[in-house]
């Protein structure tokens, strides 16, 4: 069964760290570029990170940028996104979402596979 399973979500104060894993279970994440979505409440959905398939492609939302980082671990078949200086807007349900393709890009839509997500909130 094709699965991705987000976890590392919790509840951290302003300025504190996660770091959140996207674990692929059925399949290998090595043909796929893979997306971080989050969606706060009242608000639609949104990229925050990408990384493409062999993962020398990366890609940040200008609100978290220099502040997050994504990475991938091919042989835990996992993908993770530190956030450090947490900030309160950045509370919402994180979501992984893995999309097919071999050219090292990554973008935010089209994905093929996503997980159910995982939830953050950063208290002020």
């Amino acid at each position: 069964q094709v699965q991705l399973v987000e976890s590392g979500g919790g509840l951290v104060q302003a300025g504190g760290s996660l770091r959140l894993s996207c674990a692929a279970s059925g399949f290998t994440l090595n043909a796929y570029a893979i997306g971080w979505f989050r969606q706060a409440p009242g608000k639609e959905r949104e990229g925050v990170s990408c990384i493409g398939s062999s993962g020398g492609t990366t890609n940040y939302a200008d609100s978290v940028k220099g502040r997050f980082t994504i990475s991938r671990d091919f042989a835990k078949n996992t993908v993770y996104l530190q956030m450090n200086s947490l900030k309160p807007e950045d509370s919402a349900v994180y979501y992984c979402a893995a999309d097919r393709r071999l050219d090292n890009s990554c973008v935010y839509y089209a994905m093929d596979y996503w997980g159910k997500g995982t939830l953050v909130t950063v208290s002020s």
